[in-house]
């Protein structure tokens, strides 16, 4: 999957902008503020129909405009393919694949596989587990469309189980029903979860000695309540303490991935350089599990990946990211030279676009 036009109408900083890309290997450079992230966060949107990051619709909006358009022109094994996502004026969002409009969103997840590396993903290593569950929830939904609604619906779910347990006055018949619907579609995330894990973890640990060119004794393990009792269970004994903090406390919403360095918490003793390893082959094993599933190469997206890192483990990433064989790949920096030189060194055809 190559992207080859990307065109930009009061997306952010953007006014009206058009990018052409002629090669695989694509450089983007230029102060903080110019736009480098802005310009991922589109491609990004494309992908996903949103923004990678934490933020409305509305916020991607040029200050004072109102609407946004993102279009993108893609080549997939010889075949053109364009999509784009639009803001209206009334604040509808729509989107829309070769000339149609997509009418269920979560259909397209999966359509342009992509992987992202930001500075905020840090937070996967040294944050709370609803971001390693994010991440586990993002690679498998792109491979596998019947686990992103069983997600969707597990999560509509909770949310009015939570609800009536904040309710002033309890109907336990109505929390037995919803305790057997979120039940069913817990059991099919763990399961799936589950499996997926198997061929994940290796993955993280053998990118990582790539990385680091060194193993650090470090263990990454999937864990979940499921995995040593039944969900029904589970929530039965946890029905009391449910009504009384008012919110549901067992299920896959509760789930984590553990990273241990010499069996203690990877984030209590790693060095920056070393989480931003294991960062780094937490993402690249997600790139390799997708390409391998999907059968072909995801759209990579490195966003001020130079920072905080040396230059050996950088130049090991390059070398890893940069020779992949059909793969796509964005990377932005402050600093043009550093960005020249470092693909200079592997090698390798390259673009640079400055902002």
């Amino acid at each position: 999957m190559q992207l080859r036009q990307l065109d930009l109408f009061q997306f952010r900083n953007y006014e009206q902008a058009s990018f052409s890309f002629q090669e695989k290997i694509v450089g983007i450079s230029g102060r903080n503020g110019s736009g480098k992230t802005n310009l991922l966060d589109a491609i990004h949107y494309l992908c996903f129909t949103k923004s990678y990051f934490p933020r409305t619709y509305v916020q991607s909006v040029m200050k004072d405009r109102i609407g946004f358009r993102i279009a993108g022109s893609f080549l997939e094994n010889g075949n053109s393919l364009s999509v784009a996502c639009i803001l209206r004026e009334n604040g509808r969002k729509e989107f829309q694949v070769d000339q149609e409009v997509v009418r269920k969103f979560s259909s397209h997840i999966g359509r342009i596989p992509c992987v992202m590396i930001a500075p905020d993903d840090v937070e996967i290593i040294q944050g709370a587990s609803e971001q390693r569950r994010k991440l586990i929830d993002s690679i498998i939904s792109q491979m596998d469309s019947a686990y992103l609604q069983d997600l969707i619906d597990y999560n509509k779910i909770l949310q009015q189980r939570n609800s009536l347990l904040k309710s002033e006055k309890m109907d336990f018949g109505l929390l037995d029903i919803l305790d057997m619907q979120l039940c069913e579609k817990g059991n099919h995330i763990f399961e799936k979860r589950k499996n997926f894990a198997v061929q994940y973890e290796p993955l993280i640990l053998e990118q990582y000695r790539s990385i680091a060119q060194e193993t650090d004794d470090i263990a990454v393990q999937y864990v979940s309540k499921l995995e040593s009792e039944r969900f029904e269970k589970l929530l039965a004994q946890s029905r009391q303490k449910d009504v009384l903090l008012q919110r549901s406390t067992v299920g896959t919403h509760r789930d984590d991935l553990n990273m241990l360095m010499g069996g203690i918490p990877f984030k209590n003793i790693a060095s920056q350089g070393q989480r931003k390893s294991l960062l780094f082959a937490i993402k690249l094993a997600e790139f390799q599990i997708l390409e391998k599933t999907k059968g072909q190469s995801p759209i990579l997206l490195l966003d001020d990946v130079f920072e905080k890192l040396d230059a050996v483990r950088m130049q090991h990433l390059l070398r890893i990211v940069c020779t992949y064989k059909d793969s796509m790949v964005f990377i932005s920096d402050t600093h043009e030279e550093r960005l020249r030189e470092a693909f200079e060194q592997l090698e390798v055809s390259f673009q640079l676009i400055g902002l």
